[in-house]
């Protein structure tokens, strides 16, 4: 449940418990509940409204303080580590029993050296939840993220996450199933930008993450709306990173690995690139499956590994 994790953006993962349910269309091919479901014998029994979600062992819990502890990393990265919260679950479900999400936030206080982030898809839920448990402020090592995969979102949950304070709040576009565009002025549904002409509601995201899905029944992304998120966040100064092209990639653009046979003609799709909205020019991509490790993560030949400062 806590590791040295393989995730670009992250140095561990840990899991406090395990089990979470479907919110939304990102959700649609969750590889957590997949996983739940194979070590539970075919039933992912901690999936699900009303279903019981699982706390880890007591020695996991102990493994961020001996992070916290250890200079080693420090010294090898020149920074500190970042920790990824809860890869299997969300911090913020409401099945979750607020005395297990109080423990968490103690954990937090208690390991000062490591940054948390806490990525979720009820952003909604966050104000509330913290008042139950008593932090009036997230502490200043906690990262706040928030996972959009297309526009709807976007206009739904930004403006929640834009009301929370946070030393760093941050977005992650993966599965990214849509255009979105970030430079929308939320309160009143226009763009505004100042005197640099860099976006105000952007620039109050300190970091962008975007990737494609991966895994079985991945749906693949057209390689303009991730073009389209580097540039807007080239264009306000907030970090990007492109985390995977996931299992699809289009016509064109450049592989990590190259394939060893032309691609079957007959495992072609094509992802149209506006989702029928009239701020998108009308073209299409043909995108072939060729699995992630040979799409890679570069994106019209570089690899965005961007991340913001720590606060802390």
């Amino acid at each position: 449940m806590s590791e040295n994790s393989k995730i670009e953006w992250t140095d561990h993962t840990f899991n406090p418990w395990e089990g979470c349910q479907k919110v939304g269309p990102g959700c649609d091919h969750c590889y957590a509940e997949t996983r739940n479901a194979r070590f539970a014998g075919g039933t992912a029994v901690n999936w699900g409204p009303g279903a019981p979600r699982r706390r880890t062992s007591p020695a996991n819990w102990r493994k961020p303080l001996q992070w916290n502890r250890d200079g080693t990393f420090y010294a090898l990265h020149g920074r500190r580590q970042r920790v990824f919260c809860a890869s299997l679950a969300d911090v913020f479900d409401n099945e979750v029993d607020l005395l297990w999400r109080r423990d968490l936030f103690r954990l937090i206080a208690e390991t000062p050296n490591l940054d948390w982030l806490l990525l979720t898809k009820r952003i909604g839920n966050v104000p509330t939840m913290l008042r139950h448990i008593g932090v009036e402020q997230l502490p200043d090592n906690v990262w706040l993220g928030a996972t959009v995969v297309n526009q709807a979102e976007a206009d739904r949950d930004i403006p929640k996450l834009l009301a929370v304070p946070a030393s760093v709040r941050f977005l992650s576009m993966e599965p990214l199933l849509g255009p979105v565009d970030l430079r929308l002025d939320w309160r009143n549904d226009i763009a505004r930008w100042d005197d640099r002409g860099r976006d105000l509601p952007l620039r109050r995201i300190d970091w962008v993450i975007v990737g494609g899905e991966s895994g079985p029944g991945a749906r693949p992304m057209h390689p303009d709306w991730a073009r389209s998120l580097r540039d807007q966040c080239a264009a306000a100064d907030v970090p990007f990173l492109f985390k995977q092209w996931g299992e699809w990639i289009a016509e064109g653009v450049q592989m990590s690995t190259p394939l060893k046979r032309t691609p079957d003609p007959y495992r072609r799709r094509w992802v149209a690139d506006d989702a029928d909205d009239d701020r998108y020019t009308r073209t299409a991509a043909a995108v072939h499956p060729v699995g992630k490790k040979a799409a890679g993560r570069q994106l019209d030949g570089v690899t965005h590994d961007e991340f913001p400062r720590s606060h802390a």
